[in-house]
């Protein structure tokens, strides 16, 4: 059986470079989607040497069309049809909602939310034609409920959710798959950011703030990438042999938008 190609945004470093991973070890030829070159192909070489493919298509910025359109084409020039696409790009900028500023709410609902947009409409007629599509949304805990200090995050994952449920009415009757995976706070660079600005705004050491975070999770830690790579390996297999709650000591709870003879389609995985 060929290798099915995998496209993933956000792949150079954190929930985006372990999915990256997995993918390969499943036997996918990755895309590596991504702003910087260096750490992708950091990412790449991780790849060859454990015997996968991968290919580096930097200056994919998700806010920009033309450079969605053409990081795209060269995709699938390269790789063939994309039959699984992993919307991971994004960044989680703190501030009190009174000093959140035009500029940064523009900006976080323009990658985290807007770039989802326009990255699965350029990729989609590629992933209708691979067959068996999956498209997979990081979206966050923050898209189903709220946060202090992070409204423009909350907006844009609440927005991420509600376009994975729509898109996936509409795809409903196709072979296409749409779901969100929903993690909590995870241990990432964007964390590592979270926790400076904590550390700043309240005078609690880093240590301090991190098991704050911790403990807003329901395993009272946090979650690792390679535990939100696995839930999105066992999403976009052709074949779940097992849930992924059985190769993880994560629970997943699974919010159902089922959907005529698609019962995954519009899920929400949280973690």
């Amino acid at each position: 059986m060929s290798k099915r190609h995998a496209l993933v945004t956000g792949a150079g470093s954190g929930i985006g470079k372990a999915i990256a991973l997995a993918l390969a070890a499943d036997g996918h030829i990755v895309s590596l989607a991504g702003r910087r070159a260096a750490p992708l192909e950091a990412v790449r070489a991780e790849i060859l040497s454990s015997g996968g493919e991968a290919h580096v298509h930097h200056g994919f910025d998700v806010t920009d069309p033309s450079a969605i359109e053409q990081g795209i084409a060269a995709a699938i020039a390269k790789s063939g049809e994309i039959a699984v696409l992993v919307n991971c790009a994004g960044e989680a900028p703190s501030a009190p909602f009174e000093k959140t500023d035009l500029a940064l709410w523009q900006r976080v609902i323009s990658i985290n939310l807007t770039g989802v947009f326009l990255v699965t409409q350029a990729a989609l007629a590629s992933v209708r034609r691979a067959g068996n599509g999956r498209i997979v949304n990081v979206a966050s805990t923050a898209g189903l409920t709220g946060y202090a200090y992070v409204s423009a995050y909350c907006a844009s994952k609440h927005g991420v959710v509600g376009l994975t449920r729509a898109l996936a009415l509409e795809l409903a009757r196709t072979d296409v798959t749409v779901n969100a995976v929903c993690p909590g706070f995870t241990d990432t660079p964007l964390i590592d950011g979270a926790l400076d600005t904590i550390s700043e705004k309240t005078g609690r050491s880093r240590e301090e703030a991190r098991a704050s975070l911790a403990r807003s999770n329901p395993q009272g830690r946090l979650v690792t990438p390679d535990e939100v790579a696995d839930t999105v390996s066992w999403l976009v297999s052709e074949r779940r042999p097992q849930s992924p709650a059985r190769r993880s000591p994560l629970p997943v709870a699974k919010f159902s938008e089922d959907r005529d003879d698609k019962p995954d389609a519009g899920q929400e995985a949280r973690l």
